[in-house]
């Protein structure tokens, strides 16, 4: 992980495209045409290996188990004028933001930013000309056609430089880090932040269908951080990044509004744009409430924000919590 504060999610594949297919050498050979001219038709042009941008796509996880990737061969051109087919393309989905490099210089060919956007990371060889192609008014019957053009394969480098996509935020021990651990596949992702001891830790959640998005435990706010008490500028610095934030406070919080405000002014005097964002409130530690806590609960939330009781201990709400997560990333 490199210093510069981007949790760069990262996969070296191999691509190779098709080669083109072969000429044909064809003369028209036909009952009543003894001597029929050149027929022989090209070949087809082989795969090409094509990235498509994909905003339903928030990390690069798919593609870490797809090493190999190589396009079709294009077919080979026949008589009576017939081309050959055209190799199929490879079409891999990438989520926006993605750079694509070249393995060993490193140097970068280009990025993805828009949905739908296709450029061809290796191109397909082009097919070769059949006789037919070669037939001129010097040279009635030429007896040669071209070969394909062979594909071209390398190692590439895809990387995706994001922050997060959902910044956790809360004071400390609002159940951050547990929820994290809990929804990520792996344990937490730490990047090698410069700060002291207090890392912003990053996990993918893994969602339905191989979808994934990342999410941050931004260290705990303090009050007056906004002023840099203690840390509190560097980890306000990074919620910026995020695409939505879901804010996280206990069920045994004395006020739990109240504890909202705070962390909804110190965003404010930070940065008013933050508050800009979609957000999420999360009651954790909800294992403790029954039916009746938990309606009383309600009546003292805050209005306004869309909210969920969920507890890391006992699973409660979770499956909601990612659905309601996905959805607000993909309005």
């Amino acid at each position: 992980m490199s210093n510069n504060s981007n949790f760069v999610d990262y996969v070296r594949i191999f691509c190779a495209s098709g080669n083109g297919g072969k000429g044909s050498m064809h003369l028209r050979r036909e009952k009543f045409i003894p001597k029929g001219g050149p027929d022989g038709g090209d070949g087809g042009r082989g795969g090409h290996v094509i990235l498509r941008g994909n905003s339903q796509y928030w990390t690069l996880i798919h593609l870490k188990y797809r090493k190999h990737i190589r396009a079709e061969h294009g077919g080979a051109g026949s008589g009576a004028l017939r081309h050959g087919a055209d190799g199929e393309d490879i079409i891999l989905d990438v989520p926006l933001g993605t750079v694509a490099k070249v393995a060993d210089t490193q140097e970068i060919l280009f990025e993805i930013t828009n949905e739908g956007e296709e450029i061809t990371l290796v191109q397909g060889g082009r097919g070769g000309k059949g006789n037919a192609f070669f037939k001129s008014s010097t040279n009635q019957t030429p007896r040669y056609s071209q070969p394909g053009e062979e594909g071209q394969e390398n190692w590439f480098i895809l990387e995706l430089k994001v922050l997060a996509d959902v910044g956790l935020v809360g004071f400390p021990n609002a159940g951050k880090s547990t929820l994290l651990s809990k929804l990520s596949a792996a344990k937490p992702k730490i990047a090698d932040y410069p700060f002291t001891t207090l890392e912003p830790n990053l996990g993918i959640v893994e969602y339905r269908d191989h979808r994934s998005f990342v999410m941050a435990d931004i260290p705990g706010i303090i009050e007056g951080a906004h002023e840099g008490r203690g840390l509190g500028l560097r980890f306000l610095r990074h919620i910026e990044r995020n695409s939505m934030l879901l804010f996280m406070i206990p069920a045994d919080s004395k006020d739990i509004a109240k504890e909202y405000k705070i962390l909804l002014k110190e965003l404010k005097m930070y940065n008013p744009e933050l508050l800009d964002k979609e957000c999420i409130l999360a009651v954790t530690k909800s294992d403790m409430l029954d039916a009746e806590l938990e309606s009383m609960l309600k009546r003292s939330l805050p209005k306004k924000i869309p909210y969920i009781f969920i507890s890391s201990y006992s699973g409660k709400g979770l499956e909601q919590l990612k659905d309601m997560l996905w959805e607000s990333l993909n309005k």
